[in-house]
């Protein structure tokens, strides 16, 4: 019996590219049994290359980017134009604890698939509907796409170079929402427990960004000011800032929070003359003459290699840390020691190295079982587990391109 906190639960997984998919697999890595729903009339975008890197794969089961969103998971295939599949889609949702999709709002109710006509199969079904901006409002039938809503949620505004352009940081934003789309899906199943009650949720992807900057929201109505983009600089410690170590494009951060962590930090750096000025001796003389340290601070970190320069700051209680490459990443003793990347065996990829799941728990232990699945790799299994057909009826679906 596997001693995982979602054991036993079932999520139909109708979601696809990024925010959807990795909300399924953080639950996937605490035991739950994920079957991603989808077709070959519909090929998820993650399958057929790189959004960001315009790289096709070779097939729609060779693509390392699905890989790592669909760690753990079943794949059935089901041609949702058809009748007879989505019949066959509502007795899976029957046999699930969790329907989760991603798709534009009104979609899963054209395809006879929303929280109403799921409720009559299974009536303490949770449904989980993720969009760019809810389903309701005047917004709601716009597409979402991570740059969209993170620049509409505000973040992008925040992000970035003193005086340069927004950052919506593509991607990224899609992991932020399926996180906290995870973490919904948690609460639900903790409420079904203890009222026997299902329930829909309506996440907002943009609102979802919107939670990560709640003080910077209320600047204004507070304070009359936005907040924009300020690079690496902090609103009241300094220095604080990303500085250029010795070597080819490598960086360190360094941040001190307090006037003992400056003296730390002028006895790493020898105790030379111009940081002796008294003007740097309190947090705000600090932060009024941070361009100044700053220039210094880089004369200083620039004779030094990144990691060294982590050392001997840490050893005096200075927060330092070098911005790693993604080489770095990968090497690093520390992700090493936390057991960080591990690699699985992909049918047609062969060994990948994915990331391991975010948390380390006692008791029950989040873990890593399986690559990720080929399309409808599991329609056999999981429609003779979660529906009762024999291996003939699949085959019969299959061949009228039901199950397809």
């Amino acid at each position: 019996m596997k001693n995982e906190a979602l054991s036993g639960i079932k999520i139909a997984d109708f979601s696809w590219v990024w925010a959807g998919p990795y909300a399924s697999e953080l639950l996937s890595f605490l035991g739950a049994d994920v079957v991603k729903i989808e077709s070959k009339k519909r090929i998820d975008q993650t399958r057929q290359g790189s959004m960001t890197m315009g790289a096709d794969f070779e097939g729609y089961n060779a693509s390392p980017i699905f890989n790592n969103a669909n760690l753990n998971k079943r794949s059935v295939s089901l041609n949702l134009k058809k009748p007879e599949a989505v019949e066959l889609a509502k007795k899976l949702v029957a046999a699930s604890d969790v329907v989760l999709e991603n798709m534009r709002p009104g979609v899963m109710e054209k395809n006879g698939l929303g929280y109403e006509d799921l409720k009559k199969v299974k009536e303490d079904i949770i449904m989980v509907s993720a969009s760019g901006f809810g389903s309701a409002g005047p917004y709601g039938h716009y597409a979402g796409y991570a740059p969209i809503f993170a620049a509409f949620g505000g973040l992008a505004n925040l992000t970035g170079y003193e005086g340069g352009e927004p950052n919506t940081m593509s991607g990224v934003m899609d992991l932020r929402v399926g996180t906290m789309t995870a973490a919904a899906i948690i609460a639900a199943l903790i409420y079904r427990e203890k009222t026997g009650k299902g329930m829909y949720i309506d996440i907002s992807s943009s609102e979802c960004i919107s939670s990560l900057v709640g003080a910077e929201l209320l600047e204004y109505p507070m304070n009359g000011t936005s907040p924009t983009r300020m690079g690496n600089k902090d609103e009241i410690m300094a220095p604080h800032n990303v500085y250029r170590c010795a070597g080819d494009d490598r960086w360190i951060s360094i941040a001190v929070g307090s006037d003992q962590e400056w003296k730390s930090l002028k006895k790493v750096m020898g105790e030379p003359e111009w940081a002796q000025n008294e003007e740097y001796d309190d947090q705000h003389g600090r932060w009024v003459n941070q361009e100044e340290l700053d220039r210094h601070i880089s004369e200083w970190t620039v004779q030094y290699k990144d990691y060294d320069l982590m050392h001997m700051l840490q050893d005096e209680g200075v927060a330092a840390m070098p911005s790693f490459c993604a080489e770095q990443i990968l090497s690093d003793p520390h992700m090493a020691a936390r057991e960080k990347f591990i690699q699985v065996e992909h049918p047609i990829l062969g060994k990948k190295w994915v990331m391991t799941p975010p948390w380390k728990m006692s008791e029950t232990p989040a873990k890593i079982y399986k690559a990720s699945p080929l399309l409808g790799e599991h329609n056999t299994e999981v429609f003779g587990e979660w529906v009762g057909l024999s291996a003939d009826e699949v085959a019969q679906y299959e061949a009228d391109e039901v199950i397809f």
